[in-house]
């Protein structure tokens, strides 16, 4: 039997289970998600990829998030003040230094919102993909009149 075109898998659905190689999290958010993407029926198979990187940026979000629970937004810096023997007699603070890892929570943050967006994970998102689904259904001014004989 010849094998099927990867969209047309799994009756075009996304896979009910992770792909090995995501992450714990990753895995976890895409066991959360994917049911209520497929019960909208807004997502296909071939939105797999999206629906990783979702998962991922989710993960990523996660880590840096609980680095800045252990270290804080930011650490304080000091600079070493040496005696003319070059020993370390004392510290000076030169200011703060901001954790990476709210650049990563940034970013994280930044991207899932663009991918939620896409798949409808939010409730803007949703009512916009709702409008575009309800003009999709309305006849064009050019459909109605030859429905009526007029063209």
């Amino acid at each position: 039997m010849p094998k099927q075109v990867y969209f047309k898998q799994n009756d075009g659905q996304l896979p009910a289970n992770p792909p090995a190689y995501l992450g714990t999290l990753a895995k976890s958010c895409w066991r959360k998600v994917v049911p209520y993407l497929e019960s909208t029926s807004r997502v296909e198979r071939i939105d797999t990829a999206l629906v990783e990187q979702y998962c991922t940026e989710y993960e990523l979000y996660r880590i840096a998030y609980e680095d800045v629970g252990k270290n804080g937004i930011q650490s304080k810096l000091f600079k070493s003040v040496q005696n003319s023997a070059g020993e370390v007699i004392g510290k000076d603070f030169t200011g703060f230094r901001r954790n990476p890892a709210v650049s990563t929570m940034n970013d994280a943050l930044k991207q899932l919102k663009a991918i939620g967006s896409q798949l409808g994970l939010s409730p803007k998102a949703r009512q916009e993909l709702m409008q575009i689904a309800s003009r999709k259904k309305e006849k064009s001014v050019a459909e109605q009149l030859k429905e009526a004989g007029v063209v």
